[in-house]
């Protein structure tokens, strides 16, 4: 969140006068994962190199390398701040920068939907659903995957599933020994008020219907909860949205990487079902738009726009450009 003294400083430098280094990061808060999401996009770049993928890997390094701002009306707080205007993605899948921008714009159209779900009903409960099984070599990924997804087809074709509808999401994570992924459902349901006092699961219950449609030879781990009457799913919408794999477990080894990608080629990460499908359509396909629109930003008279550039050497955004219809434009050095 901008602080009156960054909307001071943001003022400040746009004086034609002041051509000291000005960092993205330093001078807007909100704007500081850039850096870290561009750091990782160089390392992830070098893994498809190293994996023989130069079509992607180029494709990445040159993810975001320029990133255009507009200083607006914050209307909520009275103060300037930067809105995120042009750039240019790569949208490759596995690219740290748009996996964020990604799970920014499904989270945006999760939340303009949800409304319009508790409207339609209203004394329908939440429950949040994670299902996990035993961790599974990398190399077998796809395959496990196949499983999950068919054995949560079978979970939801049952009598006794609840669900009117959901919203469910896969997340793999790398296992500790280094080598082998753990792959896990998140799943956010929709069920009837009813569902509390006729037709209730306990965690057990779950358990054992998990463990029939996987059809497995052992207890798998899972956990229920259900979403109080007076609260929002929204946090947990997030927690679905949020990304398949961590940006630290995709950038931890190259080998380990590589394989992964081969591994999920073509699967999906979000999948809606049941009547929340007419809502949640959108969360099945490829944003068009990766850099999203601003609520929060009034209308201003000030067209100012501001260059930032990945500088590779310092890894941050600097700032190389001012145009600005009020003043003359500012060219700053380019260091990157």
């Amino acid at each position: 969140m901008s602080t009156d003294t960054d909307s001071a400083r943001l003022t400040f430098i746009i004086h034609p006068s002041n051509a000291n280094e000005v960092f993205l990061g330093e001078i807007s808060p909100q704007d500081k994962p850039w850096d870290k999401h561009r750091k990782n996009a160089e390392i992830i770049s070098s893994y498809y190199k190293k994996g023989g993928m130069d079509r992607y890997a180029k494709r990445v390094d040159l993810c975001s390398r320029n990133l255009d701002f507009r200083l607006v009306d914050d209307k909520y707080r009275g103060q300037k701040r930067l809105k995120l205007f042009s750039a240019q993605f790569c949208r490759v899948r596995h690219c740290p920068i748009c996996q964020w921008r990604r799970s920014l714009m499904w989270k945006a159209k999760a939340y303009e939907a949800l409304p319009k779900v508790v409207a339609d009903y209203p004394t329908y409960r939440w429950l949040f659903l994670t299902l996990t099984l035993k961790n599974c070599e990398l190399t077998d990924l796809r395959d496990t995957l196949t499983d999950i997804n068919r054995a949560f087809k079978r979970l939801t074709e049952l009598k006794v599933f609840p669900g009117i509808g959901w919203v469910k999401s896969i997340e793999v994570t790398r296992g500790r020994d280094g080598q082998s992924a753990h792959p896990h459902i998140h799943c956010l349901i929709l069920v009837k008020p009813s569902y509390f006092a006729q037709g209730y699961l306990h965690k057990k219950d779950w358990i054992a219907l998990w463990q029939q449609c996987l059809r497995l030879n052992y207890k798998p781990i899972l956990d229920i909860q259900a979403i109080h009457a007076d609260k929002s799913p929204v946090g947990l919408i997030a927690e679905i949205l949020k990304y398949q794999c961590k940006e630290s477990d995709l950038c931890a080894d190259a080998d380990w990487f590589i394989e992964y990608v081969h591994q999920m080629h073509k699967t999906r990460a979000v999948s809606v079902g049941g009547v929340l499908r007419g809502y949640f359509k959108a969360l099945e396909e490829e944003p068009e738009d990766l850099i999203g629109k601003d609520d929060e930003a009034g209308d201003s008279s000030d067209e100012t726009v501001m260059t930032f550039r990945w500088n590779t050497r310092i890894k941050k955004y600097i700032l190389v450009r001012i145009t600005s219809c009020n003043t003359r434009n500012v060219q700053y050095k380019d260091t990157a």
